[in-house]
Parts: structure tokens; C-alpha cells; sequence
């Protein structure tokens, strides 16, 4: 199995600087640009199933990379991004200001402290821990798309590579860009990260 992992393109939220988790902003001009390219690079891989955040952005990511090919869509829950509940769609100099104590303290253990209604990165590890376990109920020789975020899909490379959760900060996933994983006979291999060539025709 092949794994084809993409973050969704720019949106407002992250040219201003917001924790936007679970809320819905809208890909930039840029971010449809990216979306487009990346579609480009991976034009030539025979895909056999897409699975993608529920999210927005991510889901127009994902329309703008397969434009008309007919593949099938999954939408995954699990592949949404952490849940950074009161503080969605704040910037950590608000958070400073107004909420400065939680965030101090979430800010020294990230691992344990919750942000207030959110989800906390313990719930998150175990659901995306969930999803990469699930996988392996998938056939083994196709070739998948994963659309979704940076937290989750920085998660699910250390979770496929057996490394701690905390070792998800190793891995920056860029945006217009494709990296790859492949499972082969319960052994993984970080393929390629960040990437922006033209991928030749895979099947």
C-alpha cells in the first residue's frame, strides 16, 4: 500500500496567525493555487480511494486535485485537525492577554493540558493512532490519497514509523507539496516529504 499524504492549501487563518482547528476558513487564492499544483503533480497516480478530513478546506483541496477524475471519496472525522476549542480561531497574543494562565500552562506540557472545551492532544493521538490502525483493513496493493492537516498528518508519519507522538514536531508538512509512505508486508517507509516534482505515472 501506498499512502499520498497532502495538507489542505494556505487559508486566511494561517496567513493571520489563528488556531483554527475545527473551524471552517476558506482556502486563499494562494491555497487554491497550491491545491491546483499539487493536483498537477499527481496526476498521473492511478488512485483507487481518497480519504480526507471533513473539514473545508480540506475538502476543497481535495476537489481541486482531483478535478474531474472519478474516484471515490471517503470522508474521515478522524482526520480532522486537533480541537483547540475556546481558543479557536485566536491569536497566541490574545491568548496571552486573555487566558494568559491556561495558555502558559498548555504552552509548558502540550501533551496533557487541554485547551478550555477542546480536545486535548491525548484524545487526538488516540484517534489518529485509530485511523492509521485502521488501515490495515485496506487492500494491499492501492494506492491512497490523505487530505487533511498539519497536526494529523505530522501525527500519523511518527504513528506509522512507531515513533512517540511527541516526535510529530520531526515532521513539517508543507503546503503544495505530496509526501509519500509505503506499507509493505507490515514495514513502513517514509518515502518522500514535502515533495514538488512531477510524480511519474504510478500504479
Amino acid at each position: 500500500m501506498k499512502l499520498w499524504l497532502v495538507r489542505h492549501g494556505q487559508t486566511q487563518a494561517n496567513l493571520d496567525g489563528l488556531y483554527s482547528g475545527i473551524s471552517e476558513t476558506p482556502l486563499t487564492a494562494e491555497g487554491i493555487n497550491q491545491a491546483k499544483a499539487v493536483g498537477d503533480m499527481l496526476s498521473h497516480v492511478a488512485f483507487e480511494k481518497v480519504l480526507c478530513s471533513e473539514l473545508g478546506r480540506a475538502q476543497h483541496t481535495t476537489q481541486l486535485i482531483l478535478q474531474q477524475r472519478k474516484i471515490p471519496v471517503v470522508t474521515e472525522p478522524r482526520l480532522n485537525e486537533m480541537n483547540f476549542g475556546d481558543w479557536e480561531m485566536r491569536h497566541h497574543r490574545d491568548l496571552q492577554r486573555l487566558d494568559s494562565e491556561n495558555y502558559a500552562a498548555w504552552c509548558n506540557d502540550w501533551q496533557n493540558v487541554i485547551p478550555r472545551n477542546g480536545e486535548g492532544f491525548q484524545l487526538f493521538s488516540r484517534r489518529v493512532s485509530e485511523f492509521c490502525a485502521s488501515l490495515s483493513a485496506l487492500p494491499k496493493d492501492e494506492n491512497v490519497l490523505i487530505v487533511s492537516h498539519q497536526g494529523v498528518l505530522s501525527l500519523l508519519i511518527a504513528t506509522l514509523l512507531n515513533m512517540p507522538p511527541a516526535s510529530l514536531w520531526h515532521f513539517v508538512i508543507e503546503q503544495g507539496a505530496w509526501s509519500s509512505i509505503e506499507i509493505r508486508e507490515g514495514f513502513t517507509t517514509l518515502r518522500t516529504l514535502n515533495n514538488r516534482a512531477i510524480c511519474p505515472p504510478v500504479q
